[in-house]
């Protein structure tokens, strides 16, 4: 597996609206998209800082993860997001490693991404996410 770059970072938030004045106002950067991805009950919110990008995950529904993960551990860091070439191929290196995969195959994701997450009790207790852009 190569990983070219971190992808994102995925902090969870009760409100998006709520959020973005201080990483608009106080930090400076500039939201560029806001997207609902229904699948997976949740709004997120994108604002780009070099290569990297936030990513603020606001649940849409109660029995969400994000909703879950916000009443267990509260507001914050939820994930790392790491740009890999090939998903599936970055997948199976790692299962064959004994890493314990969230997703077996990789399914979309916000913007479009080719996305798939290990779990955290392999990650040294980082939920990890791997993602690419689709071929087009």
């Amino acid at each position: 597996m190569e990983i070219s770059h971190i992808e994102h970072l995925g902090i969870a938030v009760k409100s998006i609206e709520a959020a973005l004045p201080y990483y608009e106002n106080v930090l400076g950067l500039k939201c560029y998209n806001i997207e609902e991805v229904a699948d997976q009950k949740v709004k997120t919110a994108f604002f780009k800082v070099g290569q990297t990008k936030i990513e603020l995950l606001e649940p849409t529904s109660e029995d969400s993860t994000i909703a879950k993960f916000i009443e267990k551990r509260g507001e914050g860091i939820h994930h790392i997001a790491f740009s890999v070439n090939g998903v599936q191929v970055a997948l199976d290196e790692v299962a064959a490693k004994g890493v314990q995969l969230i997703d077996k195959a990789p399914r979309k994701g916000a913007e479009g991404l080719n996305i798939a997450f290990l779990h955290p009790k392999s990650t040294c207790s980082v939920l990890t996410e791997l993602c690419e852009q689709p071929a087009k």
